[in-house]
C-alpha cells in the first residue's frame, strides 16, 4: 500500500507498538497520521521528525479517544492534513488493574469508551467515508490481547472489552469485504514496551520457545504486512503472533 495514508492510534511513547507500527508503515512508503494522549511534552513534534526521516509526511494529534465524537474529529483532521486515509490501525487501549473485588461501573465504562466504542466508531466511520470516496483497497487492523488464549487475572474490565474486539473484527470483515477493505486483528502476546519489571521478564522469558520477550517491532512487522497489498486475501482473522508463548 505504498503512498497510502495510514492512521495509527495510541502512539504515546517511543517504545510502544504504535510507534513501531508507524516506523514500519513509513518505511514501506506510507504517510503517517498518529494520535497520542497524555504523552510527554514535545513528544508529538519529536516523533513526527523521526518518522519524516523515512521520506514520508507525518502529522500527529493529541486526542482523548474516550470522547464520543473523537472518531469523526480524528478522521476529519487526518484527511485535512494528509489526504484520504486507506489504512487504519486501532492500537490505542485503556487498562487498569481490577479483579472481582474492585470492578465497578466506572471502571467498566472507562475501558468500554476507549477499547470498544472508540475502536468500533473509528472502523465504521472509516468504512463509510471509504465507500463514498470510491477507493478500491483499504485496511483495518485492530489490536487485541489474546483474551481467548488464557485468563488474565485482575484485569476483568480490560479482558471483557478487548475480547470483544475479536468478535467485532470478524463481523465487520464480512460486512465490508465488498468495499475492498480487509479487517483483521493482531494479538502480539506479552510485549516489552517499557512497562515490564525485570522480575516479570525473568518469569515470562522461559515461556517463549526462543527464550526472549516479544518486542514492539515483532507486532509492527505483522501490522505492516496486513496493511500491504500482499495481504489482500486475509480478512476476518485474529492472528496470535506470540512467538509460541505458552501459559502453563
Amino acid at each position: 500500500m505504498k503512498n497510502s495514508v495510514a492512521i495509527v492510534t495510541g502512539v504515546s511513547h517511543e517504545k510502544g507498538i504504535g510507534a513501531a507500527a508507524c516506523r514500519r508503515l513509513a518505511e514501506a512508503g506510507n504517510d503517517i497520521f498518529f494520535t497520542h494522549w497524555q504523552s510527554a511534552e514535545n513528544w508529538e513534534e519529536q516523533f513526527k521528525q523521526e518518522v519524516k526521516q523515512y521520506g514520508v509526511r507525518c502529522e500527529g494529534l493529541s486526542i482523548d479517544l474516550a470522547n464520543a465524537d473523537a472518531a469523526k474529529k480524528l478522521l476529519d483532521r487526518a484527511e485535512k492534513a494528509l489526504g484520504f486515509p486507506t489504512i487504519l490501525v486501532n492500537n490505542a487501549a485503556y487498562s487498569t488493574r481490577d479483579g472481582y473485588q474492585l470492578l465497578d461501573a466506572e471502571t467498566l465504562d472507562a475501558h468500554y469508551a476507549v477499547n470498544i466504542r472508540s475502536m468500533a466508531l473509528l472502523c465504521v466511520e472509516f468504512a463509510r467515508r471509504f465507500e463514498k470516496q470510491g477507493e478500491d483497497m483499504g485496511r483495518i487492523i485492530n489490536l487485541t490481547s489474546g483474551q481467548a488464549q488464557g485468563p488474565m487475572i485482575n484485569e476483568l474490565a480490560y479482558v471483557a472489552t478487548k475480547g470483544a474486539i475479536s468478535a467485532f473484527t470478524l463481523a465487520l470483515s464480512a460486512e465490508i469485504v465488498h468495499l475492498g477493505i480487509t479487517v483483521n486483528a493482531v494479538n502480539p502476546g506479552p510485549t516489552d514496551t517499557g512497562w515490564m519489571t525485570e522480575e516479570l521478564k525473568e518469569e515470562l522469558a522461559p515461556k517463549f520457545p526462543s527464550k526472549r520477550i516479544g518486542l514492539p517491532d515483532d507486532a509492527a512487522r505483522l501490522i505492516a504486512f496486513l496493511a500491504s497489498e500482499k495481504a489482500e486475501w486475509i480478512t476476518g482473522q485474529v492472528i496470535n503472533s506470540e512467538g509460541g508463548f505458552f501459559r502453563n
